[in-house]
């Protein structure tokens, strides 16, 4: 059974985001060594705005060999000056690379928004702005390990690999990154092919920021890309966020290694609302917890939990929250819902919403007119869902919520636990109490409490369980960077 929201009463002015500021070159070459390079004999591919599917730029498809030419740039850069540099002057690089972040700011966020398709209101708001906030962050711990770990002799682990998502290209590149080279560490990085544009550009503030040739090294393409660096002899650490079937590769390929690695996989954010709990705030947080980013985190609240007693006031709250939604272009600061990031995933996420409506789940899908070109989906929302639905146990990466209903707390903790992901959970209750008892069971690496989706560069972020383990950020952002 399908339900269509009411349309809108009402019309926003369209306010696009000007692109007149935006330096977009036609093509892009592999960043190794302080310089960008072309391929020797790596093809290149279209990167293409999935609003309008229109070509932004062209991506070089690097190769095995430019994969070495890189990691030997690494650790030529690691052994002869990086390692070698005391951590005060580490920590005046890193503060540059986040001071011209800061300056560029407004490109960087037009150009994840075009390259992404997430909404300019994101990326303005959060993403760059935190990512600036990483590099300032680790930037003051560079001189500071000796007061992190105390009475321990600490080293780099040498050369770090490492992968980012598409759905938080800059912020991913920069929770990565900027421990490495806080904890003397020189980085060979692979950004997802449909979303490089922001990391390259971020090679073009690595330059401006002067640090030295071949401590950071940005080499573009697909899967085969990755898997280069995974096995790559002479790298010495792996950092991943990205898929639990890719997490699962890496981590076979590198046992009985000697290698370190750490793997942020996916989640099946749990989202818990009791009846004690303010509504109107709760409704607001399960639409920026699911909505706001079409899915596309992986932490994202897409199982919604509700205490019976409140089921169906909340229900007719969201129902007519997401009534309001605006989707469409993402450059238009009204826009609520941008693009999916490709018709690849698109179709991932329309074949998971065919799978609800055969296992018998009711649909209530906004009725939001949809642009012709481009990669599109309308929030969407499942009720008399069960534990055994396919929609509520794997991750579907889009704008699609799964809601059941509990009546006991044991009953909601027994629910929640009841998947192979570990990432997040919220928690919505009046109760302080009530707060902390569920926050010591629930089996999330990450918990919030009357809000969802907050960040800080001060705050370890992980899971575990087939969401991966390790955490980014925070003063345990560095531990995965150094060897004791």
């Amino acid at each position: 059974m399908t339900k269509k929201s009411k349309k809108k009463t009402w019309d926003l002015v369209p306010a696009p985001e000007s692109t007149s500021h935006v330096n977009i070159q036609s093509e892009y070459g592999l960043f190794i060594n302080g310089k960008f390079q072309k391929s020797k004999k790596g093809k290149m591919y279209d990167t293409i705005n999935p609003a309008n599917e229109k070509k932004i730029a062209k991506i070089t498809e690097a190769t095995k060999a430019d994969v070495d030419t890189a990691v030997l740039a690494a650790k030529k850069a690691y052994d002869n000056v990086w390692s070698k540099m005391t951590g005060a002057e580490r920590g005046k690089y890193i503060y540059r690379i986040a001071r011209i972040l800061q300056e560029r700011a407004r490109e960087f966020a037009v150009i994840e928004s075009m390259d992404g398709g997430k909404p300019i209101r994101e990326s303005r708001d959060i993403d760059i702005p935190l990512a600036a906030n990483h590099f300032f962050y680790y930037a003051g711990w560079a001189d500071k390990l000796d007061y992190a770990f105390p009475n321990q002799k600490i080293k780099p682990h040498g050369v770090a690999g490492q992968i980012t998502p598409w759905n938080f290209p800059l912020l991913m590149a920069a929770w990565k990154i900027a421990p490495a080279l806080a904890t003397g560490n020189t980085i060979v990085l692979k950004p997802a092919e449909t979303t490089s544009l922001t990391t390259l550009l971020l090679a073009e503030v690595i330059q401006e920021a002067g640090l030295p040739p071949g401590v950071v090294n940005i080499v573009t393409g697909h899967g085969p890309v990755g898997a280069h660096i995974v096995n790559h002899a002479k790298v010495n650490k792996i950092a991943f966020t990205g898929s639990t079937g890719v997490g699962k590769y890496i981590h076979n390929a590198l046992a009985g290694t000697d290698k370190s690695m750490t793997l942020e996989l996916g989640g099946k954010g749990a989202n818990i609302i009791f009846e004690d709990a303010a509504i109107d705030q709760a409704v607001e947080g399960i639409v920026n917890g699911i909505f706001f980013n079409q899915g596309h985190v992986c932490c994202a609240g897409s199982r919604l939990f509700v205490q019976e007693s409140i089921q169906k006031e909340v229900l007719k709250k969201l129902k007519h929250r997401i009534s309001t939604l605006i989707v469409g272009d993402p450059l238009d600061k009204n826009t609520d819902i941008g693009a999916i990031n490709s018709n690849k995933q698109l179709k991932v996420i329309k074949d998971y919403v065919k799978i609800g409506q055969k296992e018998g789940a009711d649909m209530y899908v906004g009725e939001q007119v949809l642009p012709k070109k481009g990669f599109w989906c309308a929030p969407t929302l499942f009720t008399n869902v069960s534990q055994s639905h396919i929609i509520s146990k794997e991750e579907i990466f889009g704008p699609v919520l799964a809601i059941q209903s509990f009546r006991t707390v044991a009953e909601v903790i027994k629910k929640a636990n009841n998947t192979p992901y570990g990432l997040s959970a919220g928690i919505w209750t009046d109760k302080g109490s009530k707060l902390f008892n569920m926050s010591s069971q629930l089996k999330a690496g990450v918990i919030w409490g009357n809000t969802f989706n907050k960040f800080d560069p001060g705050s370890p972020f992980g899971g575990y369980k087939e969401s991966g383990f390790g955490r980014e950020g925070g003063m345990h952002g560095l531990a995965d960077y150094i060897k004791t």
